[in-house]
């Protein structure tokens, strides 16, 4: 595993979160290093989170799966949480 910064997968978060979202100064994505893993936690304004998330999860599921794949052109491995 590399010591590699996940800038385009913080980038793609950020840039999809903004696009679902009605207040998108509100989205603000944090990088935190848990055990050589980063983890992304993306926080948005209030009432936002149910946009996010999408109905059962559906949102969220497809958020992760993008943002995953664009961790792996970083050569890392991301772990995304949506925090209130």
């Amino acid at each position: 595993m590399s010591d590699a910064r996940p800038e385009h997968a913080c980038d793609v978060l950020e840039h999809i979160a903004k696009s679902l979202v009605e207040q998108p100064d509100g989205v603000s994505v944090e990088v935190v290093d848990l055990d050589g893993k980063s983890q992304l936690n993306l926080h948005v304004a209030d009432g936002d989170m149910g946009r996010v998330i999408g109905k059962r999860g559906r949102m969220a599921s497809a958020i992760r799966t993008v943002t995953r794949a664009a961790a792996a052109r970083d050569g890392v491995e991301v772990d995304i949480e949506f925090v209130d």
